[in-house]
């Protein structure tokens, strides 16, 4: 059985506690942005605590770190609220996660300067210039995976992504202003032998920023070579497919492509029937799979979802999970990978019960709206997938996502296209629907 990694199964348990609320903040007619707006002025709460206590506050006094921290982690709870916002509240829009991401940057920088104005008043100077490192890192984390995503290369992985940072420096200023309070903030550690100390009260917040500052730059570091192996994959084959070109060229020449006849019958036809080729129009058509069921695929990129039977070491079909589910990533050479957890769990993943006579009901985690059912085909006697596509019953080939925006638990889906065959008349059926 597959272990849960410890960041899903508390995300999880979070979610849990919290729905309520979102439930209560949506009534309350709160929308996604206004709880984005509310994060940031917590942050701007604890920037000036900070520079309060740079002020006003002594060297010994780690109350106003204390107090810092736990607001800190207050804020960083919306960061998770307006996601949940959006997706109970079905309020989620394209502007919705650009003005998310925008105000969670200015939220961090915010609080990094009321973090490095109180290191400073107190003369923690080196603390300071790690706490600075540490800005320059979390801000390249976010920057690098916006800027592969925006190549068409998904860029998640590393250590110390935000919700890591957030709690990162939140729970070491609360240790801190804690530790503080018990121990007093002029404790120090002397090893004798030494003429001056090696730890103080002050430490338990500046060695988990100095800890930050050296890993948020290795994340952003890691990203960028993660994205430079699939973007070097992907020019690899699109430079394979531009040595086409003159072979066309060639065959033109020596008038073997087309005649000028058909050249000029090619010419009116199109100015006739001239019509929009829309992007899924030109996705790759995953073949070869002699166990493939149905592909899915979305506007974000050509990487393709395959759901295909899975069979278990007999050679007979697994009942409790008859559909395997993979990726085929064509930006990165058509290679073959499967889901990882969240997706498996929260997006692409298959669901299927049994109904009884080889029959099984399926729907995928993230749409439970929309019934598939897989079965014996009583033409071949072969396992196929059937969807009602405009009425009819038909043997589902292909699913396309049109997607404007959005985040990734509230994608902005503009339609939902299905796409078969009636297995009686061979006549292919489309049908798009807003879900």
């Amino acid at each position: 059985m597959e272990k849960i990694p410890v960041r899903i199964q508390l995300q999880k348990a979070i979610y849990v506690v919290i729905n309520p609320f979102v439930k209560g903040l949506i009534k309350m007619g709160l929308t996604p942005n206004a709880v984005t707006v509310i994060g940031f002025l917590l942050n701007v709460g604890v920037a000036y605590i900070f520079v309060e206590g740079g002020e006003k506050g002594h060297r010994g006094d780690l109350s106003f770190v204390g107090y810092a921290g736990a607001l800190i982690l207050f804020a960083g709870l919306f960061d998770m609220l307006d996601g949940q916002v959006a997706r109970l509240g079905n309020m989620s829009s394209s502007f919705g996660a650009l003005f998310d991401s925008v105000l969670d940057r200015y939220s961090e920088l915010v609080m990094f300067l009321g973090i490095c104005y109180y290191l400073v008043a107190h003369h923690y100077f080196l603390s300071s210039l790690f706490a600075f490192i540490a800005l320059i890192g979390s801000m390249m984390v976010s920057y690098t995976r916006a800027r592969a995503e925006g190549l068409g290369i998904e860029c998640k992985d590393g250590l110390m992504q935000r919700p890591e940072r957030v709690v990162t420096i939140g729970v070491s200023a609360l240790a801190c202003g804690i530790a503080g309070h018990y121990i007093g903030g002029d404790w120090k550690w002397y090893v004798p032998g030494v003429s001056f100390h090696l730890l103080e009260t002050m430490s338990i917040f500046t060695i988990p920023i100095a800890i930050m500052a050296v890993l948020t730059n290795i994340t952003a570091f890691s990203r960028l070579m993660g994205a430079k192996k699939a973007l070097d994959k992907k020019d690899a084959a699109a430079k394979k497919h531009t040595t086409v070109i003159p072979v066309i060229i060639v065959l033109l020449a020596m008038g073997l492509a087309a005649t000028p006849h058909q050249l000029q019958a090619q010419d009116r036809s199109k100015a006739g029937s001239e019509r929009i080729i829309e992007p899924q129009d030109t996705f790759p058509v995953p073949h070869g799979n002699n166990k493939q069921l149905f592909y899915l695929q979305r506007t974000a990129n050509t990487n393709t979802i395959i759901c295909e039977l899975n069979y278990d070491k007999n050679g007979e079909l697994d009942q409790d999970e008859p559909v395997h589910v993979f990726w085929i990533r064509y930006p990165e050479g058509g290679m073959r990978k499967e889901l990882s957890y969240i997706q498996r769990v929260f997006a692409y993943g298959i669901k299927s019960r049994a109904q009884g006579n080889g029959v099984y009901k399926l729907h995928f985690v993230s749409y439970k709206k929309q019934s598939l059912f897989l079965m014996r085909s009583p033409r071949d006697n072969q396992y196929k997938v059937y969807a009602t596509i405009n009425g009819q019953q038909a043997v589902l080939n292909r699913i396309f996502i049109k997607v404007d925006g959005g985040s990734f638990w509230s994608p902005n889906v503009v339609y939902m296209e299905l796409k078969g065959r009636d297995e009686q008349t061979g006549k292919e059926l489309m049908q798009r629907f807003k879900p």
